[in-house]
């Protein structure tokens, strides 16, 4: 792959903070699912505080683009300016590298971004050039209301090959149409603590694992004495970490109207759970054990989760809020598949840039937002630890180079994705379609309803939803 990182973006990386202000998780299913965490970003911050950022963000960037003289000022809808560090970096990457332009972010706070930003694009008077979309349900309504621009012609004329984006910007294609490009993507793979597998004897697990094999090793790996327990796998209570399994072929998705598909991996899961090699969802619920608590406490073979937790492991370990005799000794491989599947499929969900119809000047939006989302813009988020939508070899060496990353070469191979299929492709009524594949994962989890009766209603809700 072609390497054409400027300069002044890595001068600007500065590998010693590479962690900083990413030790906070994107969230695993997208926020339309309800799930607890904020969608490709830190914790949000309170109102208040949201509010004051706006403010300061507003004053101070006006201010810097009076004194750029005539040039162009793109303004940026963003979250979370003060705790998320690759803002900065891009702002300052992109200003450094296009001579007259300046960038204006407008921090409108992680609670209700999407909402927020939908108000603020429905006035006359809203002069925003370029927005992040934060999820699928929230560009679905931008699209909706007409607030922004499909980039087809741009994406034509300046040769730009979506393919490198591993199938994401396909899902989210509207009649035919993109209105978005992806920056950043977070994508699921396999923890593992090597220190369990070393002390029972067993091999690590591989990059290319079927379903059979992924659940064999943890059984393999599960010890039930009282007082000793290791447990084989672990499973978050976000539906994610169970249905989606199901969409890995590239055959489903959560959008099907029927979800049968979903079966073998709730009777996988379930029974895990029976025989000692998974903790028992409702455990979780009842005591709101945390993921990355179970896993740094150092009684969880493998767990499958996103991408995000990487900087969380070595922010972690390294400032020893996690004891490294617990959990120090990790890796990541690629998501097990089901028989047949291509290795390195997996989940994900992506944070996207689009141009909105008021903006004045769309061309120059354009060419931001097609930076931001090419490979210059993907050096500037791996300098901070974050994962980009597209991975360069640069990118690549620079997240493999993380001081802590696991310095195995089926970790660093890991992070190479062949499929990547969104937890929440594109549909016009698909809030309503998390809603309820949710509230139904939750009933056959908690063993109100078993594996038939959740999948029909599920089939039946769903049903009602996509005949409107």
């Amino acid at each position: 792959m072609k390497k054409k990182v400027l300069s002044v973006l890595l001068a600007s990386a500065m590998l010693s903070t590479v962690l900083a202000g990413c030790g906070s998780e994107p969230q695993g299913n997208s926020s339309a699912s309800g799930d607890s965490q904020g969608s490709s970003s830190q914790q949000s911050s309170s109102s208040q505080s949201s509010s004051q950022s706006t403010t300061q963000s507003s004053s101070a960037t006006q201010s810097s683009g009076s004194a750029s003289g005539e040039g162009t000022v793109l303004k940026w809808a963003i979250w979370d300016q003060e705790t998320t560090q690759y803002w900065k970096d891009i702002k300052e990457a992109y200003e450094a590298s296009h001579e007259g332009v300046t960038v204006e972010m407008v921090d409108l706070g992680s609670t209700d971004y999407m909402t927020v930003l939908a108000t603020e694009l429905s006035g006359d008077g809203s002069d925003f050039d370029v927005v992040t979309i934060k999820d699928v349900p929230g560009y679905a309504t931008l699209v909706q209301k007409n607030a922004i621009i499909p980039l087809d012609d741009y994406i034509k004329n300046d040769n730009v090959d979506l393919s490198q984006y591993a199938g994401a910007t396909d899902q989210v294609l509207v009649d035919g149409k993109l209105y978005e490009l992806p920056f950043r993507n977070d994508f699921w793979v396999l923890f593992y603590n090597k220190d369990l597998f070393d002390a029972k004897n067993v091999e690590y697990p591989t990059n290319d694992m079927t379903f059979e094999e992924y659940d064999a090793l943890a059984r393999k790996m599960t010890d039930t004495t009282f007082g000793s327990q290791v447990y084989g796998a672990h499973y978050h209570t976000w539906r994610s970490a169970v249905q989606l399994f199901g969409v890995l072929d590239g055959q489903h998705s959560i959008l099907d109207g029927e979800y049968s598909f979903f079966k073998p991996y709730y009777e996988m899961i379930l029974k895990q759970e029976a025989d000692g090699v998974a903790r028992k969802y409702t455990d979780l619920k009842t005591e709101g054990l945390h993921y990355s608590a179970a896993f740094s406490g150092g009684d969880v073979a493998m767990l499958n989760m996103g991408s995000w937790f990487i900087a969380t492991m070595i922010t972690n370990l390294q400032t020893g809020e996690y004891d490294s005799s617990l959990c120090g000794n990790w890796g990541i491989v690629k998501y097990p598949h089901a028989e047949g599947v291509e290795a390195g499929s997996t989940l994900g969900t992506i944070t996207g840039l689009s141009v909105t119809k008021a903006s004045d000047t769309p061309d120059a939006a354009w060419e931001f937002v097609k930076w931001v989302s090419g490979e210059e813009g993907a050096a500037v988020m791996a300098s901070s630890g974050n994962f980009p939508a597209i991975m360069t070899d640069t990118v690549m060496n620079l997240i493999t180079g993380l001081e802590g990353f696991p310095e195995d070469e089926a970790s660093k191979e890991a992070l190479n994705v062949s499929n990547l299929y969104l937890e929440v492709p594109y549909a016009p009524n698909v809030s309503e379609i998390n809603s309820i594949l949710d509230s139904y994962h939750g009933s056959i989890m908690e063993g109100t309803m078993s594996i038939d009766e959740g999948i029909e209603a599920m089939n039946t809700e769903i049903s009602k939803v996509l005949a409107k």
